[in-house]
């Protein structure tokens, strides 16, 4: 009988932003970027798929890691790093338990917030030993998780369809990075921010991919019409299996209850009040410590209209926004299966948590819950009615075992960031970026072509530049500069990789080379430990 069925994915991705620092001290507001994902997404999202399968919950998700978040994830320096970062942290909400005891709201809001960090320090050393990425792997091996390998450093593909040995080099290494840290071979590709151009779906394939996702308009918009529009995978003309996803935004998070992240202590106490998480003359970072909900998000701090956050009402709104989300899905598949007759019909969700969670701090409990409820719902329902009346979650693979011919089609270029085609990454803010990339680009496969078998410093050199090439390449550093958020920090390591590429290539041309400065930098970039400069050369 026809399926009904649901897939959801996760996005997880993080530049490669690590400060060196012998004292293990974080003192820029760049560095705590990350510490600030791995308190509010990664170990609670961890913690709640561990909680459902206590429970019992048959939940299947996939979930796509960068190489720079897992390389920064098991860095031991960075974990030091997190390490003081709560330590600071937890004075802190200790210091603000005793700075609100006169108000009782603000007061439990404090301390709720002390316990977070607390039990966030707890599972992250304790339970997790300093390595989340191992209990992902746990799961995904268990069968929970379907990972999909991405771009080596999350590189706006389309920007080289035209050089493919930079297309094979972003696809190769993203594929040895899942069997680096996870020990498993991707049957799936995510292409970063889903940007889509033909001759892409070429080298997926002579890599052994099986499938990948692309935007919903290059289905519709395909010179070859889908006759089942975006709810069946279809295939490129070489063979390669594709799904229509959709990016998910909601307005769920402009909810009065929901917490107001813009009301960070940090934005509003003295200098003083903030010690030691932040010292004197250190610039202002985000604490998490919010202690009011979004009616207030208009008001000065001190406005009678303020209402301090309440998570238990939060909570409950978080379990009527996925179950209405859910519904609205449900309701989608089940207009689509009743178009498509006798055909299995599913639909793809892409959360890409970072983002949704910057700006809604309960954007992790609503997808986990959202999960949870589309798992139970599908063991009720199959267990009260026939299965073919009921939602399945599902994964990729699983939507791909069906015997029934997918149809090929010419899928139209596209992608979730912009208005729908990547503009934003050549914008008036940062399109100069895109000739440097591209000389860059040209270069290191020249250097690929030029020094096929060489060994020790020149091999180290090369593989120093190709590091350098693919951290410069990191369409976050464009993202940033575009929408104006740390992009004095973003300009200022993208120009750092590409100088540090240029040296790696003029050395190479005089023979020339400082050790110390290799040495250095070899340390300062840790990622991708086992690069080889090959994988840039042409094949033949």
């Amino acid at each position: 009988m026809p399926s009904k069925k649901i897939i959801f994915l996760l996005n997880l991705h993080h530049p490669y932003i690590k400060q060196p620092d012998s004292e293990g001290k974080v003192s820029s507001p760049e560095c705590s970027l990350l510490f600030e994902d791995i308190s509010s997404i990664y170990v609670p999202l961890l913690q709640k798929l561990e909680q459902m399968k206590s429970d019992g919950v048959k939940f299947k998700i996939a979930m796509v890691f960068s190489a720079p978040l897992c390389t920064l994830l098991t860095d031991k320096e960075v974990c030091a790093q997190y390490e003081q970062y709560l330590d600071s942290l937890i004075e802190l909400g200790k210091k603000e338990v005793k700075r609100t005891k006169k108000d009782i709201e603000l007061n439990r809001n404090a301390r709720e917030n002390l316990e977070r960090v607390t039990e966030i320090k707890r599972l992250f050393f304790e339970v997790y030993s300093g390595n989340i990425i191992k209990h992902f792997a746990k799961l995904a091996k268990e069968g929970y998780i379907e990972l999909l390998a991405t771009a080596a450093s999350y590189a706006f593909l389309p920007h080289y369809a035209d050089l493919t040995e930079i297309l094979n080099a972003q696809i190769e290494a993203g594929l040895c990075t899942v069997r680096a840290f996870f020990g498993i071979r991707p049957e799936g590709f995510f292409l970063p921010e889903m940007g889509y151009v033909p001759g892409i779906e070429n080298v997926l394939k002579s890599y052994g991919v099986a499938y990948t996702l692309l935007p919903s308009q290059s289905f519709l918009f395909s010179s070859t019409t889908p006759s089942n529009g975006i709810f069946t995978p279809a295939r490129t003309m070489n063979s390669l299996s594709i799904f229509a996803a959709e990016q998910i935004k909601t307005d769920y998070a402009m909810r009065s209850v929901y917490k107001n992240q813009g009301k960070d202590i940090s934005w509003e106490l003295k200098n003083h009040d903030l010690l030691p998480f932040i010292e004197e003359g250190e610039p202002r970072r985000k604490s998490s410590f919010c202690y009011w909900n979004n009616i207030s998000r208009d008001d000065n701090f001190d406005d009678e209209g303020a209402i301090e956050y309440n998570s238990e009402e939060s909570a409950a709104q978080v379990k009527e926004d996925a179950a209405d989300f859910f519904e609205t899905k449900k309701a989608l598949l089940e207009k689509a299966a009743q178009v498509l007759p006798d055909t299995d019909v599913s639909y793809t969700c892409v959360f890409d948590i970072a983002d949704m969670a910057h700006e809604w701090a309960e954007a992790v409990d609503f997808i986990t819950e959202t999960i949870r409820l589309a798992s139970s719902t599908e063991n009720n329902e199959n267990e009260e009615q026939e299965a073919s009346e009921s939602i399945q979650i599902a994964t990729f693979t699983e939507c791909l075992l069906s015997k029934k011919p997918l149809q090929k089609i010419n899928p139209y270029p596209a992608a979730f960031s912009g208005a729908g085609y990547g503009e934003n990454y050549i914008s008036s803010r940062n399109e100069w970026m895109i000739r440097y990339l591209r000389k860059a680009a040209e270069r290191i496969v020249e250097l690929a072509d030029r020094f096929p078998n060489d060994t020790g410093l020149k091999a180290r050199l090369l593989n120093l530049g190709s590091r350098e090439f693919f951290i410069a390449s990191d369409s976050s550093w464009a993202k940033m500069i575009g929408e104006n958020n740390y992009s004095d920090y973003a300009e200022k390591i993208f120009k750092e990789c590409i100088v540090a590429f240029s040296m790696v290539f003029d050395s190479l041309g005089s023979n020339t080379v400082s050790t110390e400065w290799l040495c250095n930098l070899e340390k300062k970039h840790a990622i991708f430990p086992w690069m080889n400069y090959r994988i840039f050369s042409p094949k033949k």
